[in-house]
């Protein structure tokens, strides 16, 4: 992340409302980096005190000018504990000054050799100089009542974190730059523009200010709306690439769909035999497909039994397909339809109409043999599912039926300059904000007083303001920043 300061920059001269009582008065330190052996390991201090307790922890190779470290400087020493004098290791040390740095306070990081042991001790050494330990999140949390970053881009900094795929770090790395933010900020601005309008005509009557026109009000609250709608129209396309996608594989007993699953995982990850009702119980497993992280779902068969342990297995299946995000349908290409294809197919669908949002494909499987599945007959089972006929043993349709979870998962492909909303709160947000816009426009057509669409405008703003943290509250904040790692 960039420290450059730019003066010009709104988000520079960041206040909120919610900015704790002697906030910023201490200074806090955390290991930064994962627990565990490794190379190296970094432990992070931040606050007016970060350069004496720094300096009390790290002794430099070499003397310092005045016993002042040069900003932004690499300096080689060792790290010791302050009481005794006593060696702890042979470390790198930085000391940044404000206001460039992460959270626009004094920096002071130590790079050590990774062991957790010693990271450890030098935490101590820098508790026992005068710091306290951070909290999660706290360096970030700084880094936003600073002005550092808005609410939105601190957000992207734990997803960005927890990217698993190239598609979810380029989602959170373009939140983290600021795309969402002037997105949202430009919807605000559309709003704040009719909003000054209606109070500067009530609250300067004696200057003959003149009432705004409806229509002018009319056109600024639809350009708002017209935004928010963009936004939110990829927003299931945006929680995909950042959170991935829970996918069931659903049929009757024996149609192959433990031999799908490790066909599309590329392993033998569930057992495989001729024998009906080999899988009992719902295997797991992560895949990459498409560039979208995929928990594939292998389930039980759904057939009546009177076994208790088949019956434990069908009834997870079910609380399975009712909590994926895709169902694909499997059936057994080298038999007729049965019964219990139809029946199945008759479940899976109503769950679909309950939630209209979970996509659905058929799979006609074992395409290798001899096909006894008119296309006619299968599509019949599910009219609105696209059909894609596969092979485990040929690998046949493999790569169509990845091209079609990926298709539906986004939801049609993205196109250039889109703003993705990756994430539910700023979801909810967005379609709160539409809901007061959609009401301001309601109450001007209706002709009600200006005091009233003022009202409704306010509102979206509020909603608005929530993403990017204008209105945030103390309570938001907690519950973001508790997500973080400590030491972030």
């Amino acid at each position: 992340m960039s420290d450059s300061h730019d003066p010009q920059n709104p988000q520079d001269t960041y206040e909120t409302a919610s900015t704790p009582v002697g906030y910023g008065d201490d200074t806090i330190a955390a290991i930064a980096t994962p627990p565990g052996i490794g190379g190296i390991g970094i432990v992070r201090m931040s606050g007016p005190s970060a350069f004496a307790v720094g300096l009390r922890v790290f002794q430099p190779a070499h003397a310092l000018p005045d016993n002042a470290p040069p900003s932004h400087q690499l300096l080689f020493g060792r790290a010791i504990a302050p009481a005794t004098g006593e060696i702890i290791d042979e470390v790198m040390a930085v000391f940044m000054r404000a206001p460039r740095t992460y959270t626009r306070e004094d920096v002071v990081e130590i790079s050590a050799h990774g062991s957790p042991l010693v990271l450890r001790r030098i935490l101590e050494a820098m508790l026992a100089a005068g710091a306290r330990s951070a909290q999660p999140g706290e360096m970030t949390l700084r880094a936003f009542l600073n002005g550092r970053v808005d609410l939105a881009q601190a957000e992207a900094v734990m997803a960005l974190i927890n990217a698993e795929t190239d598609a979810g770090h380029r989602l959170a790395l373009r939140q983290l730059q600021g795309e969402l933010s002037a997105e949202v900020g430009r919807a605000r601005g559309q709003a704040m523009a009719a909003l000054v309008r209606i109070e500067a005509s009530i609250d300067f009557p004696e200057e003959e200010v003149p009432a705004p026109n409806p229509s002018e009000l009319g056109a600024f609250i639809a350009d708002a709306e017209a935004t928010i709608e963009h936004m939110l129209a990829g927003a299931d396309r945006g929680r995909v690439l950042r959170e991935g996608l829970r996918v069931a594989l659903v049929g009757r007993p024996n149609v192959g769909k433990s031999s799908l699953l490790n066909a599309l995982l590329r392993t033998e990850r569930a057992i495989v035999t001729p024998i009906a009702g080999t899988t009992r119980d719902t295997v797991e497993e992560k895949a990459l497909i498409g560039g979208i992280a995929v928990q594939l779902v292998d389930t039980a068969g759904l057939t009546p039994t009177e076994n208790p342990v088949e019956r434990i297995g069908v009834e997870r299946s079910r609380d399975a397909a009712r909590s994926a995000d895709m169902l694909l349908l499997v059936l057994d290409g080298s038999e007729a339809l049965t019964p219990l294809d139809e029946s199945v197919a008759a479940e899976l669908r109503t769950l679909t109409q309950q939630d209209t949002t979970r996509p659905a494909i058929l799979i006609r499987n074992k395409a290798d043999l001899l096909r006894r599945i008119p296309d006619e007959a299968a599509q019949a089972l599910w009219p609105d599912a696209p059909l894609v006929a596969t092979s485990t043993v040929t690998g046949e349709g493999l790569a169509s039926l990845e091209g079609q979870i990926a298709a539906l998962a986004l939801g049609g492909a993205a196109q250039a300059g889109d703003v993705l909303v990756s994430s539910a709160r700023h979801k909810d947000a967005l379609r709160r904000g539409l809901e007061h816009l959609q009401a301001a426009q309601v109450t001007l057509a209706d002709g009600l007083p200006l005091d009233f669409v003022a009202i409704d405008l306010r509102a979206a703003l509020e909603a608005l303001g929530e993403i990017t943290g204008e209105t945030a509250t103390a309570d938001l904040l907690d519950r973001i920043f508790a997500e973080f790692c400590i030491g972030k």
